[in-house]
C-alpha cells in the first residue's frame, strides 16, 4: 500500500532514523484539509518508538481539530541532521516519512503521562513542565499518530 524508497543506498538504518525522530524539535504534519486542500502545518512532537506512535497537542478546536475529525489519515515528516563529510562540499540531509492514522487521546491518566513526557522534551525542567500542565490541561488536547509506515532516508543536497 505505500511505497518503497526509491534509491535504496539513500535508505537510512532503523536506527538511524529513530535517532532522528527523537532529536527532532519540531516535524510537518500533513492532512486533509478543507474542501479536500492539503493543510500542512509545523508542529511540535514527541516519538514514541516502543509504542510506535507520535505525539502532539493542540486546541480543542480550528483547522487541524476540524481537519483530524474528518479524516484520520496524515503524513508527518521532519527533516535535519544536516552534515557536510569530509569527502563533499554539499552537505548531507535526514529525513523521516510517516504515515498513519491520527486519534484524540481521551484525558486520562496514561495522557497526563504522555503530555508530561512529551512537555519535558521542550521545558528544561519538571516544575515548569508541571506549572504548564496546571495552567493548560483543560484547554489541551493531546492528538496520537499510530504509525503505519516509517522510513528514513540521507541525501546530498547538492
Amino acid at each position: 500500500m505505500f511505497r518503497d524508497i526509491r534509491k535504496k543506498k539513500n535508505k537510512m538504518s532503523a536506527e538511524l532514523t529513530n535517532k532522528l525522530l527523537k532529536e527532532t524539535r519540531i516535524g510537518i504534519l500533513a492532512v486533509n484539509g478543507d474542501e479536500g486542500y492539503p493543510y500542512a502545518l509545523p508542529i511540535n512532537f514527541l516519538y514514541d518508538e516502543a509504542r510506535q506512535k507520535i505525539f502532539f497537542h493542540g486546541a480543542k478546536r480550528g483547522h487541524k481539530y476540524d481537519a483530524l475529525k474528518r479524516s484520520e489519515k496524515v503524513c508527518f515528516s521532519v527533516y535535519g541532521q544536516e552534515m557536510v563529510k569530509e569527502e563533499a562540499w554539499a552537505p548531507f540531509v535526514q529525513s523521516a516519512v510517516i504515515f498513519g492514522r491520527c486519534h484524540l487521546m481521551e484525558n486520562t491518566e496514561q495522557a497526563l503521562e504522555v503530555l508530561k513526557q512529551f512537555a519535558l522534551k521542550y521545558y528544561p525542567n519538571e516544575k515548569m513542565v508541571m506549572d504548564e500542565i496546571d495552567a493548560s490541561r483543560n484547554a489541551v488536547q493531546l492528538f496520537e499518530i499510530d504509525i503505519e509506515q516509517l522510513s528514513g532516508k540521507e541525501v546530498q543536497e547538492k
